[in-house]
């Protein structure tokens, strides 16, 4: 099993602590000291207000704020949760994520959302109706300029004509797919290296407009069904990655914490298929954070 978090601005108003250059460093390099694979962080380039005073979080642009975290580090990858494709041209993703994977030595994967915020949307300019046919597309056009030169792409939304962009990864970073429905399934099979579901219960599937997900019998069908999609395409459960969280043992950051049950309930992920891990911390100043994750890398990840 890998283990990823994601930077813990996941509140609004966010903690000033966590707004530094220097937070992100601290929080990057005690991740990957604790044993963390990857870190990531959210996209929100404009929320509205009610989105925010509703529950939701600010965030920091993420392919800025990864590669200052990969500046600090050395080893842990580099994995959004998640870019919302839609918001962007795939020419500048392709580019800023070609960037960031060289410059990082190769720790760049690509997981990207379809997005749900109409608002967010509309203060863009996108087409929220679109985002579905938008992601599609621009998942092909990554993938092209990221694999060769002379790239020529006509599609509904994007057009291009003999586009070479160097440098090219070294690699083509892994493209992770995100959201539980089965169209999210279905573009792993046809064009994905991983599948990143979250957990959600029915109230919080219903306002992010995707399917509920929070059992281990839900996510075993869904893997189930991952697996029929992509034998369709010639490849096996087994080829790609699988992320999800373990909820089991209570709040890792709490006192009654129970270790091995929460071991025991990734042992139980990993049996299913999942391969990465995601571990959240406190949102509140990069000491606590920090902490957390040397907390969590010595109950948890050493054992493993």
């Amino acid at each position: 099993m890998n283990f990823a978090t994601t930077y813990p601005m996941v509140s609004h108003p966010y903690d000033p602590g966590l707004l530094s250059g220097d937070a992100i460093a601290r929080i990057a390099r005690a991740a990957e000291a604790a044993g963390f694979r990857g870190i990531g962080f959210t996209d929100h380039p404009a929320p509205s207000d009610r989105w925010l005073k509703a529950g939701g979080h600010d965030a920091l642009d993420p392919f800025v704020a990864m590669a200052w975290a990969a500046a600090a580090t050395t080893t842990i990858r580099l994995i959004p949760n998640v870019v919302v494709l839609p918001y962007r041209n795939p020419f500048i993703v392709a580019k800023a994520g070609a960037t960031l994977d060289l410059l990082s030595g190769g720790r760049f994967t690509l997981s990207v959302g379809s997005g749900y915020l109409k608002s967010e949307f509309a203060a863009l300019g996108v087409d929220h109706a679109a985002r579905n046919e938008i992601f599609d597309e621009s998942i092909d056009v990554i993938r092209a300029i990221w694999t060769g030169d002379d790239v020529s792409f006509e599609g509904q939304h994007f057009s291009a004509r003999g586009i070479t962009a160097q440098p090219r990864p070294t690699v083509c970073p892994p493209i992770w797919i995100g959201g539980n429905s089965a169209r999210a399934r279905q573009r792993v099979a046809e064009r994905g290296d991983g599948w990143a579901p979250f957990p959600a219960p029915r109230e919080l599937a219903a306002t992010s407009r995707t399917a509920g997900l929070s059992t281990l019998d839900e996510l075993a069908v869904a893997l189930d069904d991952l697996a029929t999609r992509l034998a369709a395409h010639g490849r096996m459960l087994g080829d790609v990655d699988v992320t999800f969280a373990c909820h089991a043992g209570g709040d890792p950051h709490a006192d009654g914490f129970d270790a091995d049950a929460h071991i025991e309930g990734i042992r139980a992920l990993d049996a299913l298929g999942v391969t990465w891990l995601q571990v959240g911390v406190p949102g509140t100043d990069a000491a606590q954070a920090a902490d957390a994750y040397a907390r969590y890398g010595e109950l948890v990840i050493a054992k493993l």
